[in-house]
């Protein structure tokens, strides 16, 4: 690239200008990635938090939907009352450019039982309880999972325009830079050179 430049003073200025911007550029690249990768982590230490709850809290409530079954027989009468569940809203927030999720559950059904208490027991009651906190895990454990790729996504892409300007563009500019200084520097010798060749002759 710093061959097919024209020395002149014009085009020095210009790669200068360009040879900042990108000096600008990838400083901002680099802040943008620190903070992605910050926020990362801390997503990534609360999604290892919840994992393990999650775990524990599926054999709880699928120990506790036994005790239902042996207690009444199998539920699954009881199963086909339950609704369509339409409790959980998306909304985004913007973390450096990137689109990250919030996910929400309406609870104002929480304690709403969808099944009659005639022909049911406690043990059920406790199973459904169990289920609910498992639902509420699993969707806040939805939304940090679909946040981590997101910003894995956008780390690696910021990450491959560091590069390209630290490793590619800076490089190309500086040689640039270089090059039409010391051409303009050559020029300027051959001047002084010339007139100094007139002055004796003169």
């Amino acid at each position: 690239m710093a061959l097919s430049v024209v020395p002149t003073k014009g085009n020095l200025i210009s790669t200068k200008k360009s040879l900042q911007l990108s000096k600008v550029g990838f400083e901002l690249l680099d802040r943008k990635r620190n903070i992605l990768i910050r926020e990362m982590m801390m997503l990534i230490d609360r999604a290892n938090e919840i994992q393990s709850k999650i775990d524990s809290a599926f054999a709880d409530a699928y120990s506790a939907l036994q005790r239902a079954n042996i207690t009444l027989g199998f539920c699954d009468e009881v199963s086909l009352s339950t609704p369509i569940d339409n409790s959980i809203t998306l909304d985004y927030r913007s973390v450096m450019g990137v689109e990250i999720p919030i996910l929400k559950i309406d609870n104002s059904e929480k304690n709403e039982l969808h099944y009659g208490m005639q022909s049911t027991s406690s043990a059920l009651d406790e199973a459904s309880v169990k289920f609910l906190y498992v639902k509420k895990l699993t969707v806040e454990l939805a939304e940090i999972e679909n946040s981590v790729y997101r910003l894995a996504d956008s780390i690696k892409k910021t990450q491959k325009r560091a590069n390209a300007l630290k490793n590619i563009m800076i490089p190309k500019f500086e040689e640039s830079v270089k090059y039409i200084t010391d051409a303009l520097e050559e020029k300027e010798r051959e001047e002084f050179s010339r007139l100094k060749v007139i002055k004796r002759q003169k």
